[in-house]
């Protein structure tokens, strides 16, 4: 009865549905809030390093070597088109395109194995994240690049990718995920579902996860002697650390934080990283030593879009608008809103979650019918009523489900239906609240708001005498805390003057 996903309008909206079973289950936005707010602050790994085995592989992976190897040349191709779709496929500004180019080309001197080849892509995604394929197939977000800040950080990012596949550990992994998989099996086999089982599956856990962050240090460690070696300021990996702390610091609110597809989803960030980078870095020269190469990086980057695509809708601020759909609604203070690949969700305080979406639907369908008609899980069919919301008919109802209570709110626009789905802990007394807040703030675009809303880029200007950190960042438009970006954007933690004549990055639409 859903029909096919809102027609001619964002590949994402076909994705949301393709997801939307989970909300059948009633877990979706809770099990991400559960998930975001309990993970906080858990370190499970000891604080010592062996670094003995950090020496590249004698035998690497090459793109090459994967055409040569079937099984691995399947495996490329087949993840390529996935990674793609993921990542909002491929950000294509010549410009960018060279200066990436030429950090690359700088580090492939100094590889560990000369005849080793890399195809670098550049994804058109706001998150912040690098990666690597077996078979030398490197990936670079244009939020990372939005957030770096000089050639040197960009060559320590790229090496450390670079040295996962000098050292095998894609390869490496996939077999050390075999092995705990097969040893779980064998364990649940042998002992059913029983404590002994599930202390097994544990202990498997735990060791992939230090073996994943021992594959990030050895990473740390190749990535920074193969970028001093090619020139670049061996420091740089140290700065681009901390940057991307105070990113993640950033985008957290009450402990939640959505960084799935970010680059620290999977590479552990603590203190010990750092130190152990700043120590390495220690080992190749004092501070000062080496090219930065600013200004033909910040020249490379200005122009580059900053954020969402107009064909997945623009968050500014508290607010989600999409020029295409010609909706757009609000969620309150406190909350995050996360526009990415496959949904639009927000978390806020109390474990509160929100996820929008958009079907298409028979006007001779009632709107209290399809809430109805077996989407819901835990639907309390006496809560259906109709309203209208900003002149648009609509319908709300509520669901319970395992510890969580949920508001649906349907909206007919057209052709269209909109869905709000917010979900609490069956005891927060904040769900009505937030979710009439959220409801009631949905409305169609005009035409001329349609056709002002602009993306936005990263810009490169220059600072003039007198000019401070907060003259700068008041210069920045669509978006929020300002100058708390500003900073993080340009990596200034601390200091408010700014140097007449130095070049910085904001945030504008024009």
């Amino acid at each position: 009865m859903e029909g096919n996903s809102v027609a001619g309008i964002s590949r994402k909206f076909g994705n949301r549905l393709a997801g939307c079973g989970a909300w059948r289950r009633g877990t979706i936005a809770a099990g991400m809030a559960v998930l975001l707010a309990s993970c906080q602050g858990i370190d499970v790994y000891p604080n010592r390093v062996d670094e003995s085995a950090f020496q590249p592989s004698n035998n690497p992976v090459t793109v090459d070597s994967v055409q040569r190897n079937n099984k691995l040349a399947a495996l490329a191709r087949a993840q390529h088109p996935r990674i793609l779709a993921t990542y909002g496929g491929e950000y294509s500004d010549p410009k960018l395109e060279r200066m990436v180019a030429k950090v690359v080309g700088n580090l492939t001197t100094v590889a560990g194995n000369p005849g080793q080849a890399y195809r670098i892509t550049i994804l058109n995604s706001p998150n912040v994240n690098a990666f690597a394929l077996p078979g030398g197939y490197l990936y670079v977000t244009r939020g990372l690049l939005a957030l770096a800040n000089d050639s040197a950080e960009l060559a320590a990012v790229l090496a450390h990718e670079m040295g996962h596949v000098t050292a095998n550990h894609g390869i490496a992994r996939q077999q050390a995920e075999a092995e705990a998989e097969l040893a779980t099996k064998a364990a649940t086999e042998l002992f059913g579902a029983s404590p002994v089982a599930e202390v097994t599956a544990l202990r498997g856990k735990l060791r992939l996860a230090q073996f994943s962050r021992n594959q990030e240090l050895e990473a740390d460690v190749i990535g920074i002697r193969s970028a001093g070696q090619a020139g670049f300021d061996p420091y740089a990996a140290v700065r681009f650390l901390q940057s991307m702390a105070a990113y993640s610091n950033l985008r957290s609110v009450s402990g939640a934080t959505d960084a799935s597809l970010d680059f620290l989803a999977t590479h552990p960030n603590t203190p010990q990283r750092i130190d152990l980078a700043e120590r390495h870095a220690r080992d190749i020269g004092a501070k000062g030593v080496g090219t930065v190469d600013r200004d033909a990086y910040l020249a490379g980057i200005d122009g580059l879009l900053f954020g969402d695509t107009a064909e997945e809708g623009y968050v500014r601020g508290h607010t989600f608008l999409h020029p295409e759909l010609g909706v757009s609604f609000s969620v309150p203070q406190g909350f995050v809103i996360d526009n990415s690949a496959a949904a639009v969700t927000a978390n806020g305080p109390g474990n509160i979650a929100i996820r929008f979406d958009g079907v298409a639907l028979q006007s001779s369908i009632s709107l209290p019918d399809y809430l109805r008609s077996g989407w819901v899980t835990g639907l309390e069919p006496e809560t259906i009523r109709t309203v209208t919301i900003n002149g648009n008919e609509a319908a709300i109802a509520r669901a319970r489900a395992d510890n969580w209570q949920f508001d649906i709110a349907v909206i007919r626009a057209g052709s269209q239906v909109y869905r709000l789905l917010t979900a609490a802990p069956v005891a927060s007394d904040k769900l009505e609240t937030v979710a009439r807040a959220v409801s009631d703030s949905f409305r169609l675009l005009s035409a001329s708001e349609k056709a002002a809303l602009k993306p936005l880029r990263i810009k490169i200007v220059t600072a003039r005498a007198g000019d401070t950190v907060g003259s700068l960042a008041s210069r920045m438009v669509g978006v929020d805390r300002k100058e708390e970006l500003f900073r993080v954007l340009n990596g200034m933690p601390t200091g408010n003057q700014i140097p007449a004549g130095f070049k910085v990055k904001i945030v504008t639409d024009r």
